[in-house]
């Protein structure tokens, strides 16, 4: 095989088109695809946007729609996710359910919400937790410990 060198490189067969020559009889007919008369029907004639130049540019910008708060949100955990992940008689705090990926980041605290069904005894510390989730907790004899 010939050692790949600057000047053996060649395109991939069939990837390189030849130019469209305008205005030599054919299927574009009159204008050949040029329009009317103009500087873009002369030859040599300036071709693409560039003479929208700075407003084409300001239209492409993307407008930005929405709003994003800068304060940090509350990680929240369910307490089905809870009944799966850990075992009876297991103390959850902010950082066991940072350990076990629960959560992403603990910035403004943890809340547990009350969606799924619990089954095991948990004791819960250092988070605050929703009056279902609490009441569902309590239910299967866990307990929540105020800060």
């Amino acid at each position: 095989m010939a050692q790949l060198t600057l000047h053996t490189i060649k395109p991939f067969p069939k990837s390189k088109k030849p130019r469209k020559r305008v205005g030599r009889g054919g299927a574009h007919g009159t204008y050949s695809g040029r329009g009317q008369k103009g500087q873009r029907a002369r030859s040599g004639g300036k071709k693409g946007l560039k003479l929208k130049g700075i407003k084409r540019m300001l239209l492409s910008i993307p407008k930005i729609r929405g709003f994003r708060s800068p304060y940090p949100k509350v990680a929240v955990v369910n307490v089905g996710f809870l009944d799966k992940k850990f075992k009876e008689n297991d103390i959850i705090t902010p950082q066991v359910l940072l350990e076990t990926k629960l959560i992403d980041k603990i910035n403004k605290g943890v809340k547990i919400l009350g969606d799924g069904e619990i089954t095991k005894k948990l004791v819960i510390k250092e988070c605050e937790v929703s009056k279902n989730a609490k009441e569902k907790i309590e239910k299967a004899g866990g307990k929540v410990l105020a800060d």
